[in-house]
């Protein structure tokens, strides 16, 4: 991951509604949600929540598949992880403990 792909990343989640997507695909896990489900969940209209879904996808952070006449929504949990190594390796560079420390309390929660 470069300095580019991370920012857009991080830009994409700098929307309270896309937070909210995100949240509600990882509760969901790899079985996903359907757009209307997610629309639901973040109380947001479906064609705004369709344009939330795409600016996501672009950062490679979900994944949609077409399941019959729907599509299913899903975290890239692998991209999600390159996303928090590239900022955590790159803050905690000079100091591996403070890596070792905080991936142990994230794993914790």
């Amino acid at each position: 991951m470069n300095d580019q792909e991370a920012m857009a990343a991080f830009a994409a989640l700098s929307n309270v509604t896309r937070l909210k997507l995100l949240k509600a695909l990882v509760r969901a896990g790899p079985a996903g949600l359907n757009a209307g489900a997610l629309a639901d969940a973040v109380s947001a209209t479906p064609s705004r929540t369709s344009f939330h879904l795409a600016a996501m996808a672009e950062t490679g952070m979900i994944t949609s598949t077409r399941q019959a006449r729907q599509i299913i929504y899903a975290v890239d949990f692998a991209r999600m992880g390159e996303i928090v190594t590239y900022l955590m390796s790159d803050c905690c560079a000079d100091a591996p403990a403070l890596l070792e420390c905080c991936a142990g309390g994230a794993a914790s929660r």
